[in-house]
């Protein structure tokens, strides 16, 4: 188990209710933890379509945890 620090923005934010929380996950990269996240707070974009960063460094999905790491999920940005 790794105990991690997870930040929401947006609408990940407002799905999930908070801003911010720490979890104890399993999960062996961040788009595993995104899964676990999306399936708690009831997120509905795909994360194809959404960004991550670790430790404050955006990175690809792919990216495996450490304990005490910090990840922010951003959701799609609207716009044009």
């Amino acid at each position: 188990m790794k105990r991690v620090s997870v930040e929401y923005f947006a609408v990940f934010r407002e799905q999930a209710g908070l801003s911010g929380e720490q979890l104890e996950t399993r999960a062996a990269s961040v788009g595993e933890l995104f899964g676990e996240c999306a399936l708690r707070h009831g997120f509905a974009d795909p994360r194809e379509r959404c960004k991550v960063a670790v430790n404050d460094e955006l990175a690809p999905w792919e990216t495996l945890l450490a304990d005490g790491d910090q990840v922010l999920f951003f959701p799609p940005v609207a716009g044009g």
